[in-house]
């Protein structure tokens, strides 16, 4: 997770006492579960927002994302779920509905320790006004060092139109990003932007993307 830069702050210092936190959570190594990261960063290079909302590139960090949801007034969550819907497919969550939903069926550690932070929330009466969960039906995630593949990208597009008019709706005052961001203003890591990612990943005859089959040999069939 990369430290917020100052035209995110949560805290800003003008009128506006309504904190608005979008938050992408997933594992950009692992395909189509780096889903709700690779929305966050697509967000943040398009747009420009008010100064009370914040972008968080939350990786997998679990518990340590508590402070986000309890200091938040409305909070945007996108991520990579299995509903056992068709790959692509979104599902819009809302409000309490939210923290049952991120436990569907767990595809990684992540999606518990996050689960646990929404009902510490609750539990502490710090939940956020409104919440808004952005999910999508992921087609591959046992690819290390994999993408997002084509109809996961694509749905990401359409997940970002959701999220932009929600926070529209909200008062978070999307506007199309004038001026382009330089590498320390990102929230999340340049280093694994998705352009640079898939054009410098080496290819998965050259690297051991689904498994060293010198200890996780082939099955045999039977």
């Amino acid at each position: 997770m990369r430290p917020d830069s100052p035209e995110n702050a949560c805290h800003p210092c003008g009128d506006t006492s309504e904190t608005i936190c979008v938050l992408g959570i997933g594992n950009v190594l692992w395909a189509d579960e780096g889903f709700g990261v690779r929305c966050i960063e697509a967000l943040q290079q398009r747009y420009e927002f008010a100064p009370h909302v914040q972008l968080v590139d939350g990786g997998t960090q679990g518990l340590y994302l508590v402070q986000h949801v309890q200091q938040a007034d409305r909070l945007l969550i996108f991520d990579a779920i299995d509903y056992g819907l068709a790959p692509g497919e979104l599902k819009l969550v809302e409000n309490e509905d939210v923290p049952r939903f991120m436990g569907a069926k767990k595809m990684s550690l992540h999606q518990t320790g996050f689960q646990e932070v929404l009902m510490l929330a609750q539990l502490t009466e710090r939940y956020p006004k409104e919440v808004l969960l952005v999910g999508c039906q992921p087609e591959e995630i046992d690819d290390y060092g994999g993408s997002l593949r084509p109809v996961v990208k694509q749905a990401l597009e359409q997940a970002l139109a959701v999220g932009v008019e929600a926070l529209r709706r909200w008062g978070a005052q999307p506007v199309p990003r004038q001026r382009p961001l330089s590498e320390v203003e990102t929230v999340t890591f340049a280093e694994l932007a998705l352009g640079r990612y898939e054009a410098q990943r080496p290819p998965e005859a050259l690297a051991c993307r689904s498994g060293d089959e010198r200890f996780m040999p082939a099955r045999q069939e039977t």
